[in-house]
């Protein structure tokens, strides 16, 4: 089996230093960790893109809570996603529903289309979508090329089946990522049952927000 990729969240400049020394192979730059993530700082995402070689993804969500945007709060992720492209980061990861739990999709193509040519990830709002398969159907139209997601469940391990399904669903048209819970001791399961390629973690392992450097290299080692 192809040897999986790995992608680290960071939410500092440290986690991201630790996630390139040992073996990640993306870092996703957030701020707000209590939050679920939230669009980090512009000088410390500067700071990132100028210590790493290695591939930099940025959130773009103006706070946490649900994933229904004030049309002020989508000109600003415009904004962003704008700002951003000039430090030459390599994606960005965004979410935005309807309030009825349905993906918005004319929104989402928008930033797509302003983020491009760079590659965009829908985190996991997705989780919260109602009828995922079409949705999944959706994502692939508006040409995101991966999705984040623990499976519609809290965490990986519960998602499994509906991880592995969505993988064969997408078949290579989109890159399902698991995330959510992944650790270094189920990584292993979940790329033998998902055949995923792409696999997303925090590596923290205690009530800090730097990631651990050995669950960084563990969970790499696993793939």
């Amino acid at each position: 089996m192809k040897k999986g990729r790995l992608e680290i969240a960071c939410f500092n400049l440290e986690s991201a230093r630790i996630a390139q020394e040992n073996g990640a192979d993306r870092v996703e730059l957030c701020a707000n960790m209590k939050e679920g993530g939230t669009t980090p700082d512009f000088e410390i995402t500067k700071a990132v893109r100028n210590t790493l070689s290695i591939d930099l993804n940025v959130m773009i969500r103006p706070r946490g809570g649900n994933f229904v945007y004030s049309d002020f709060e989508f000109e600003q992720m415009k904004t962003e996603i704008e700002q951003f492209k000039k430090l030459k980061v390599d994606g960005f990861v965004f979410g935005i529903l309807k309030e009825d739990g349905r993906l918005n999709k004319e929104q989402n193509a928008e930033l797509v289309a302003l983020a491009n040519p760079l590659p965009c990830t829908f985190h996991r709002a997705f989780d919260g979508i109602k009828n995922k398969f079409q949705a999944l159907e959706s994502l692939i139209e508006c040409d995101f090329k991966t999705i984040l997601t623990s499976g519609v469940e809290t965490n990986v391990t519960e998602g499994i089946d509906v991880l592995a399904t969505l993988t064969e669903k997408a078949n290579n048209r989109i890159t399902i990522m698991p995330g959510g819970g992944l650790r270094s001791t189920n990584i292993g399961v979940l790329k033998e049952k998902t055949k995923a390629v792409f696999y997303h973690s925090s590596a923290i392992t205690d009530s800090s927000e730097i990631a651990n450097g050995n669950e960084v290299k563990a969970l790499k080692a696993n793939l």
